[in-house]
């Protein structure tokens, strides 16, 4: 069987606003925001490493503005050339997508493990809905396999119109891998877009939280609540990828739930973030979009905070 490794991503932010009303009541937020050290051990086992294509499955319909929003994120995470990226060589303001994708690639320094190189793949479109609109885990799998099995993580992306098993009642998306095979072995993603079924879970800042403090939703960057919400989410499954692709990597807490490097930090995005607030964006003046991130051909986003491993905390672009 494929293992499957299944993120709360927003649920835990809202578990934390649960606990925040419940142990702190009338407090101070000023008291709130202590943060804790977080160190993710270390479990000895491969991480992914050298040449690796990241290959997109849309499954449903989404507009080609939609698709070039993702497209543009994952290609600010690696030159075209293939080399590897700095942010001034890739054309990315700071603070930039790149310079996110950095505390996640410090981890391979830990485990000894060659960096990878990251590059946009190929983009499957599967409009026609070929495993129905309400998929099971296991089918997101299959449809994981579209993408190719070798050096590849496979992004599966599910249209507003598709109900994935679980999908708002536990996790916003999953990663896993493939079983070993002769033709390889991948690791794969699973997104779905949110913007009809669960924003309040799953578009979080960017949509009212289904609970707590319901302070006004931030404007997207990119004009398209389930769009941002999906990259936010993507980012976060592919640091938990890259850091655990197999199960073995770097986690804490048990294997069927492991915190991960993106995980271990909800609902954080900039500094001075406590439950109900993002943090201390950056904001578009001609908009009054909230983000965190420059990409490539000017697009903007927002990306979760990693736990950086130099100083076990929550790391965010926007100091």
């Amino acid at each position: 069987m494929a293992s499957r490794i299944q993120s709360p991503t927003m649920f835990g932010l809202l578990l934390l606003v649960i606990l925040f009303q419940r142990s702190f009541g009338a407090r101070k937020l000023a008291a709130l925001v202590e943060p804790q050290p977080t160190t993710l051990t270390y479990h000895n086992g491969h991480l992914l490493t050298g040449p690796i294509s990241i290959n997109l499955v849309w499954y449903g319909k989404f507009t080609p503005a939609q698709r070039a929003i993702v497209a543009d994120f994952v290609s600010s995470l690696s030159s075209s050339s293939g080399k590897k990226l700095s942010s001034a060589a890739a054309g990315q303001p700071e603070p930039s997508v790149a310079t996110w994708w950095k505390t996640a690639e410090s981890y391979y320094a830990l485990s000894k493990s060659p960096l990878p190189v990251l590059s946009l793949g190929k983009q499957v479109l599967d409009e026609s809905y070929s495993l129905g609109r309400s998929p099971t885990s296991d089918q997101l799998l299959a449809l994981a396999v579209e993408g190719g099995q070798r050096r590849a993580v496979n992004v599966v992306l599910t249209a507003e119109d598709v109900a994935v098993e679980g999908f708002c009642m536990s996790r916003c998306g999953t990663h896993g891998a493939s079983p070993r095979s002769k033709s390889g072995r991948f690791a794969y993603v699973w997104v779905g877009n949110s913007v009809t079924q669960c924003p309040g879970q799953c578009a979080w800042p960017f949509h009212q939280p289904l609970y707590g403090p319901q302070t006004p939703p931030l404007v997207p960057p990119n004009d398209d609540v389930g769009i941002d919400g999906m990259v936010i989410n993507l980012a976060s499954m592919l640091a938990g990828t890259f850091t655990n692709p197999f199960g073995d990597g770097f986690f804490q807490g048990p294997v069927e739930a492991p915190l991960e490097a993106a995980s271990a930090c909800p609902g954080i995005y900039g500094k001075n973030a406590y439950p109900g607030y993002a943090g201390d964006l950056l904001v578009d003046q001609s908009t009054g979009a909230s983000y965190n991130a420059k990409g490539a051909d000017g697009r903007k986003y927002l990306l979760p905070a990693l736990v950086d491993p130099v100083t076990s905390s929550c790391s965010t672009l926007v100091k």
